[in-house]
């Protein structure tokens, strides 16, 4: 076997191993970054990028819709899906350009092929053998399915949903969460009949209960139907469709079923337990540092129990990096890292929700302002709201909003929360007029005991 060494070596070329090796590489350190599939990872290629292009169309497509109600006579014709497939390849494609440029400025070692943890210093790719001072477990996850459903035919997962070169007529989500709320939109904007499926109580269900009640309001006034609180029992196939059971009796027929019910963390196959590694349900286990129980290796992104972001895992791949560098950067507040769902509208949070700070704290204070109040909402004529949670007589923990464009503000937001900003902190902020920033400082505005464009 040849053997290769360099300080660090990254099993996973994904947002969080990508951004490690950039952030080693930047403080000095040899960097060998194993990708089996394209540098990006899930996130470039599969996920974040080509599903935000899709629900841009979906808001052009609803723009041309609706132009009336703004005084435009135009028409939508129809959904070009030939089209929005090349739109969409094409930004990947240059972002893909991109990163594998900044991969050779840096001076980072690629290495093509599937790795396997051999011990806490080696990975092995088709018989060579990278060692490093320090190695990275970066792996990233896959589409999970639910027991006894079998993806294939008109069972499709998010990665399949992409690359269709049809737009169905009627299409049933399974799962109310992050990935599926946001393939409703898509579809809802292209023309097809939707109906999600949820066995918890809301849509969105591990946002504050506040923004799941306003999404499903906006999804009723757009015609997205859902059930929740109601469990998946099966799925029938035929040559022209599907036909899903729920434990209620109900049936729906659809042209597909797209399974939405989360991701898992690829960590099976790659010798992490056989190394020592300790994983829990699948996931690795580390502590804040993002250590493993094995000395000199780490885990980043998707495989580590939480937020399954590619923000957090870049961010933790920034940290790995300045760690093993001897930087001593801050660990990261879970917490404090945003959270955005691209759907039509928007939902966004950073923080606690209610529940969570109750539960924490005590005794807190909530604020609720309305973009009714706010005129740039008016004038881009969405409907939705700012929800502040602060402790009593305390910071901001939680900032949970929902609208067209409102993750645009979480950066205010995660500002916020992260400061831990006392309402009075804020409220002195001036903020540009006419811009739904604004409504952020409404909100705190109030909150500090000094409202003024606030309704009801």
């Amino acid at each position: 076997m040849t053997d290769t060494s360099a300080d660090l070596v990254i099993l996973g070329g994904g947002s969080g191993g990508y951004a490690c090796a950039f952030r080693a590489a930047e403080l000095g350190l040899s960097v060998v970054l194993i990708e089996k599939d394209k540098l990006g990872g899930t996130c470039l290629h599969r996920g974040c990028i080509p599903t935000k292009a899709l629900l841009h169309a979906g808001e052009v497509a609803d723009s041309a819709r609706e132009a009336d109600q703004f005084g435009v006579r135009a028409s939508l014709e129809g959904v070009d899906i030939d089209g929005v497939n090349k739109y969409k390849d094409d930004i990947v494609a240059g972002l893909y350009k991109g990163l594998q440029g900044l991969a050779k400025a840096h001076k980072v070692t690629l290495v093509e092929g599937a790795g396997t943890l051999v011990d806490s210093k080696t990975v092995e790719v088709d018989g060579t053998r990278y060692t490093g001072e320090n190695v990275v477990l970066a792996t990233g996850s896959y589409s999970k399915t639910l027991p006894g459903l079998e993806l294939g035919g008109r069972v499709v997962a998010s990665e399949q949903a992409l690359n269709l070169d049809y737009v169905p007529d009627k299409v049933v989500v399974l799962g109310g969460g992050v990935i599926g709320v946001e393939f409703a939109s898509v579809w809802r904007s292209f023309g097809a009949e939707v109906t999600v499926v949820e066995a918890l109580p809301n849509l969105v269900p591990n946002e504050d209960e506040f923004l799941s009640k306003r999404l499903e309001r906006s999804f009723r006034k757009r015609g997205i139907k859902f059930k929740t609180g109601v469990k998946f029992t099966g799925v029938e196939q035929s040559d022209d469709g599907v036909s899903v059971s729920l434990e209620n009796g109900e049936t729906y027929d659809a042209d597909l079923l797209l399974v939405a019910v989360g991701r898992g963390p690829n960590t099976a196959g790659h010798g992490f337990e056989e190394a020592g590694v300790t994983l829990e349900r699948g996931f690795v286990r580390t502590d804040e540092r993002l250590r493993t129980n094995v000395p000199g290796v780490y885990a980043v992104g998707d495989i580590v129990p939480g937020l399954q972001l590619a923000h957090r895992g870049f961010q933790q791949g920034v940290f790995i990096a300045e760690d093993i560098a001897g930087l001593n950067p801050q660990p990261i507040d879970e917490a404090g890292i945003p959270r955005v769902t691209y759907c039509r509208p928007e939902v966004a949070s950073v923080g606690l929700t209610e529940a969570a700070a109750k539960e924490q704290y005590g005794s807190v204070e909530t604020f609720t302002y309305d973009l009714a109040g706010n005129g740039k909402s008016q004038i881009l004529k969405t409907q939705g709201a700012v929800k502040l949670v602060r402790v009593t007589d305390g910071p901001v923990v939680g900032l949970h909003l929902v609208g067209d464009r409102v993750g645009e503000l979480i950066g205010e937001a995660q500002l916020i929360y992260n400061w831990e900003a006392l309402p009075d902190d804020v409220a002195p902020l001036v903020h540009a007029h006419p811009t739904q920033t604004e409504a952020l400082g409404e909100a705190h505005l109030a909150l500090a005991g000094k409202p003024l464009h606030v309704h009801g």
